[in-house]
């Protein structure tokens, strides 16, 4: 009985090729791992792996890729629009097949003692992995990013799980934890006022009130002369993908703004995608049997 788990690891670098490829050579050509998607974007200067395998093959071979982020990354050097705050970014491990979510944290337990020891790097473990309540959310691990962590971190209550109590000086700090699928869902905006986009997100985000399994951020993409919501739906099954679509197109409205498109990062699943498209199909009693994808599966 195969164990399968996904990876997503992001890596704070969108822009050097050469970089992008050593990182992600790790994951090539080797056995009980298999590399599915890379995105990369040089508005976010970062990129966004989607690799899945056996546990302990898909262990080695995240380590080896976090020690090539950090001997290729200078996070002194860096600038993006995505918020950061390492080389390594975050490493969220997600139960896929014959795995509960108890293992998948255990796995994310084992990958930041060993990185933290293999590389001399502090590693807070998040969301189903987190050891402290306000460490569950990224957003609260992240806040100050790269250029104001060294501070954070001397505080106790910012300790490390994992890893010296300061910030690796090239590097930063790293997030790694267990949590369930997500979305990274964007919408892109025909305006270039940066805090009509903010406010948007404010306005979509849980913690401002808005969508309950959505995180949302304002990011400028100066490259295309556009704004963007970016999003993380971090459960689509309770919050589908075409409510947080049509409601930043509500917000827009207020301010005169038009959607004029929208991406996705990665890689999703099937359901996330029929769900939004029986809703705008308006189909009457689907279900994912009718997919053709899914029964050759079965």
């Amino acid at each position: 009985m195969h164990k399968i788990v996904q990876c997503v690891p992001n890596f704070s670098e969108g822009r050097d090729l050469d970089k992008i490829e050593r990182i992600i050579h790790p994951f090539r050509g080797k056995n009980g791992v298999k590399l599915l998607d890379y995105s990369r974007d040089e508005d976010h200067n970062r990129v966004v792996v989607t690799v899945v395998g056996e546990p302990e093959p898909l262990k080695e071979a995240i380590l080896e890729a976090m020690g090539m982020a950090i001997e290729a990354i200078d996070m002194r050097n860096h600038t993006g629009q995505h918020p950061r705050m390492g080389a390594v970014d975050v490493v969220p491990f997600i139960p896929i097949k014959n795995v509960s979510m108890t293992e998948a944290i255990q796995l994310s337990k084992e990958v930041a003692q060993e990185a933290a020891k293999r590389y001399n790097l502090p590693i807070f473990l998040y969301e189903k992995a987190a050891t402290h309540p306000e460490r569950e959310n990224l957003a609260k691990i992240r806040k100050g990013e790269f250029e104001g962590m060294a501070e954070k971190i001397g505080q106790p209550e910012w300790k490390p799980d994992f890893g010296p109590d300061k910030i690796h000086e090239t590097a930063g700090v790293t997030a790694v934890g267990a949590r369930m699928p997500l979305v990274a869902f964007n919408v892109n905006l025909d305006t270039t006022n940066f805090e009509v986009a903010n406010q948007i997100a404010r306005n979509v985000r849980f913690l401002g009130g808005g969508l309950r399994y959505c995180k949302a951020i304002g990011i400028d993409l100066k490259e295309r002369g556009m704004m963007q919501v970016s999003m993380n739906m971090t459960d689509y099954t309770k919050t589908a993908l075409y409510r947080a679509f049509e409601l930043i197109k509500i917000e827009a409205k207020r301010y005169g703004v038009n959607v004029v498109g929208s991406e996705i990062i990665g890689l999703l699943p099937m359901e996330a995608l029929v769900d939004t498209a029986v809703y705008y199909l308006g189909v009457e009693n689907f279900s994912m049997e009718q997919v053709l994808e899914t029964r050759i599966m079965e």
